[in-house]
């Protein structure tokens, strides 16, 4: 099996759509992916992703499935009268740890502060859970820190979703914390990440990192040559 994760393209986050840039963006994504062989496609449930998925599946005469687990993730305090650092903004967070120089390798991260007062957690938890059951439909189920392969899917699928939710997903696939992939990820807007799951059925495995990142097909389609500022 062959999973292509999209980030959205250029949003509007007030209405969650995309916005004109980022319908152009998506076009090119589809353009980018018109010659894979894609049997599937999925998106969170938001209105960015959903669109994104929508121009590529469109290419195929196919339909979207939406995925609710891969909504975008929640980062705030807890409890709403409290202030956490960065509003617990987990990018923003991972820079300050660098800075402090932290390891970002902590396996104990989710004891520190803020992360213990943020609502990520319980996002991360949701995601995890979610992904690791949809993957499971696929003949891919999870043990410890790997997959057991039963009657592994050979399909190609595509899931668009957001820079938090699938950096994590990334972060659980490969067993690391999600703090070092948030500092060293960042994707951009339509970024395509490629990951392989093979094995023999039966056999206990690691999905395999094919591409990451990579939104070469929209060099010319940012921001500033779009809106000329």
């Amino acid at each position: 099996m062959r999973i292509i994760f999209i980030r959205h393209g250029h949003p509007n986050y007030k209405e969650d759509c995309l916005t004109e840039l980022g319908h152009l963006q998506a076009e090119a994504a589809a353009d980018r992916l018109s010659g894979e062989k894609i049997e599937g496609f999925f998106s969170s449930f938001c209105g960015r992703a959903v669109e994104t998925a929508e121009h590529i599946a469109a290419r195929f005469g196919a339909e979207v499935t939406q995925l609710e687990f891969m909504r975008e993730i929640s980062w705030r305090a807890i409890d709403p009268e409290e202030t956490i650092p960065h509003n617990g903004h987990p990018w923003s967070l991972a820079g300050e740890l660098v800075r402090k120089g932290e390891s970002l390798m902590n396996i104990n991260w989710k004891q520190k502060y803020p992360f213990c007062r943020s609502r990520l957690l319980a996002s991360i938890d949701k995601v995890e859970a979610g992904f690791d059951s949809w993957l499971a439909q696929f003949g891919y189920i999870r043990e410890g820190e790997f997959y057991r392969v039963r009657g592994g899917d050979g399909r190609t699928v595509l899931l668009a979703s957001h820079a938090g939710s699938s950096t994590v997903v990334l972060s659980h696939l490969f067993n690391l914390p999600p703090m070092l992939l948030f500092k060293a990820m960042g994707p951009d807007v339509t970024a395509i990440t490629e990951v392989e799951f093979g094995g023999e059925d039966g056999e206990l495995i690691s999905p395999n990192l094919e591409l990451m990142n990579d939104a070469r097909h929209i060099r010319g389609l940012t921001t500033e040559k779009y809106f000329g500022n």
